[in-house]
């Protein structure tokens, strides 16, 4: 029994042997597997490591290249890492050591800034977060930045990493751009026309205030915004004269899509709109509709107006008494009218294209009329004298007046004459000045002829004067006392005859060629008189204030002044006689007064005192003609003389003469 179970065991044992050489022999095959892979695995991880390697360094060569900025941070901030635009927006040299980005953000955006960071840690990353930064060097920027948390094998966060892109520059673009929008749409919402803007699937996206005055609607402009208007034409056709005919158009304008300028509506409270219409295309892709409304009401009224001005205008043109004719830049006639034509004997056809210089005028007026011609180019308007050759071969006279002629931009494209013919006047004017030399001699001859006259006069009468005074001497004992007064008479009616004469001879004297102009102080023109008049005691003479200087002549201010005054003390009957002169001043001339209170004159009597040989009284040593040579003299100084006088009251003379 036992035997048996050793020689089990025995067998046993030798398979185990067998079995345990079976597997160390596999084994040693394995273990030399094992080790060719274990040194494939190595050489596999070299180059795994190797490619790691070089990945990352590309990749930190990527990041440090990259046109954004790139940031590596610890948990609290502090800089491990950065590329070269996160220095440029840092503003920051290589050699700036523990940068911490949150001293960059300044006060106002701490709190963002920190809830920002608390959300990147809780949610592992964060998108679009913008912040403001100041730079080293006070700038400051508006950052754009996308972050997320770098965690360690133990998945434990231990950075942070970021792309910051700098929108300063298009965040001001950005506010920039809403401004310009605001301003923009501020202008359009008070246009002066009407403007209303709608999608491609008509709906309303803007309209302004006119737009509404225009329609007679009442809500606000901004109402309109975001509302359905495909079915506004006959919405707002009753406002027009044919509606149907509005809304055909409007609907055809929006089917073509082709730009409308200028189209004609008329409203049925008479006003008058232009509609522009553009269709509105981006990419080639259809956006909407632009409309503008234009009142053109005044504006066609205006030109209707207008155009019967023009049409009233063109009649009298073409048919005053005046020529007109128009001149282009090159000197040639562009224009004439009927007077014009009458005036050259010229037919239209013939003037048009003429060379105005070269065919109209004399020879010797050529020159003076291109330098006008030039001037008035230049924009001088002138008034000349002008001699031209009709086509008869006759010469007429003309006034030229020219003005630069303006177009529509306000450049001058030539001039317009405005031509008088006064070639009867020119006539006219030569047989005056024919008729004034005559005149002239005339009254030298007459002139000479009165002291001729004079003298002849004078003599016969002092003789007659002498004989009648030697028959007076001889006769005294013997003629009776009626001869006597009758030779009394008879002296004195030859001495009113000589001083007539004196008179005439006088009042002939006072023409302009007898006058010799100066400066006079009439203060000493009448200090003069009051020592050549004689005043009796019974009359004052006063000047109330000074005398002005004049100029004239002095014997003649002199005579005007003595034959007034000396008037004044004849015919003075009061007790307590008074003559009074005063002078006041006005804008051109001086006004002076002599006033007395002697006899008066008749109010019948004003109109003949200053005509010659119109004497009132019955005085012997009275011709009449004292204020005859008033009035002469006031006239050749053109200034005028009057009278305001009450019989048994006095009278005050009045004249002026200019300054």
């Amino acid at each position: 029994m036992k035997s048996n179970k050793i020689k089990i065991l025995e067998r046993a044992l030798a398979r185990e042997k067998i079995a345990r050489k079976e597997a160390e022999k596999i084994l040693e095959e394995k273990s030399i597997d094992l080790y060719i892979l274990a040194e494939k695995f190595k050489q596999t991880n070299v180059v795994l490591e190797d490619l790691v390697f070089r990945k990352n360094h590309e990749l930190k060569e990527v990041f440090k290249n990259i046109v954004d900025a790139y940031c590596v941070i610890d948990m609290f901030g502090n800089v491990l890492e950065m590329n070269q635009a996160t220095y440029n927006i840092l503003e920051c040299g290589h050699d700036c050591k523990k940068l911490n980005l949150l001293n960059f953000v300044p006060p106002d955006e701490i709190d963002a800034t920190m809830k920002a960071f608390n959300k990147l840690k809780r949610d592992k990353a964060i998108k679009d977060f913008k912040v403001k930064i100041v730079s080293q060097d006070k700038q400051v920027k508006r950052l754009h930045i996308n972050a997320s948390v770098i965690y360690n094998e133990n998945n434990k966060p231990i950075a942070i990493q970021g792309i910051a892109r700098d929108i300063t520059e298009e965040q001001k673009i950005k506010k920039d751009l809403i401004e310009s929008e605001n301003r923009l749409r501020t202008l359009i919402l008070n246009l002066d026309s009407g403007i209303f803007l709608e999608d491609e699937n008509r709906v309303a996206i803007m309209a302004n205030k006119k737009l509404c005055e225009l329609f007679y609607i009442t809500e606000p402009p901004e109402s309109m915004t975001g509302k359905d208007l495909s079915n506004g034409a006959e919405e707002s056709k009753v406002l027009f004269e044919d509606p149907e005919k509005f809304v055909e158009c409007y609907n055809n304008t929006i089917k073509k899509r082709k730009t409308v300028i200028g189209e004609e509506l008329r409203l049925v409270d008479g006003k008058i709109l232009e509609r522009n219409y553009i269709p509105i295309f981006k990419d080639n892709v259809f956006k909407g509709h632009l409309w503008s409304f234009n009142d053109v009401t005044l504006k066609r009224k205006y030109n209707i107006n207008l155009e019967a001005e023009r049409q009233k205008y063109s009649s009298i043109i073409a048919n005053m008494n005046m020529g007109l004719v128009e001149i282009d830049t090159n000197n040639k006639i562009a224009m004439v009218n009927q007077s014009f034509i009458t005036l050259t004997g010229y037919s239209e056809e013939e003037l048009i294209g003429m060379s105005f210089i070269d065919e109209l005028p004399l020879e010797q007026d050529r020159n003076s009329v291109s330098k006008v011609a030039k001037a008035t180019i230049k924009g001088k308007s002138e008034t000349f004298e002008l001699s031209i050759n009709s086509k008869s071969g006759e010469v007429k006279n003309i006034l030229v007046s020219t003005a630069p002629n303006y177009n529509i931009n306000g450049t001058v494209i030539g001039s317009i004459g405005v031509i008088l013919d006064f070639t009867d006047f020119k006539k006219l004017e030569k047989q005056k000045e024919a008729l004034l030399l005559s005149l002239e001699k005339s009254n030298d001859e007459l002139q000479e002829y009165a002291h001729v006259v004079s003298h002849d006069l004078k003599s016969p009468l002092r003789s007659i004067y002498a004989l009648v005074n030697w028959i007076k001497e001889d006769n005294q004992n013997v003629l009776k006392q009626e001869s006597l007064n009758n030779i009394s008479l008879i002296e004195s009616t030859l001495e009113k005859m000589e001083q007539l004469i004196a008179d005439i001879l006088n009042y002939s004297s006072v023409t302009l060629k007898t006058l010799n102009p100066q400066a006079v102080n009439l203060n000493e023109v009448i200090d003069d008189l009051s020592q050549i008049l004689f005043f009796p005691k019974n009359i004052k003479f006063k000047v109330l204030n000074k005398l002005p200087v004049v100029y004239g002549d002095r014997t003649r201010l002199q005579q005007l002044f003595q034959n007034i005054i000396a008037n004044a003390i004849k015919y003075n009957d009061k007790e307590n006689g008074l003559i009074e002169i005063d002078v006041k001043e006005k804008a051109s001339h001086f006004q002076f007064l002599i006033r007395d209170n002697g006899i008066g004159i008749s109010e019948k009597y004003h109109s003949k005192i200053f005509k010659i040989f119109h004497s009132l009284n019955n005085k012997s040593d009275s011709t009449g003609i004292g204020l005859s040579i008033v009035k002469k003299i006031i006239d050749l100084y053109k200034g005028d003389i009057w009278l305001e006088s009450e019989l048994g009251v006095g009278s005050t003379f009045y004249f002026t003469l200019k300054k």
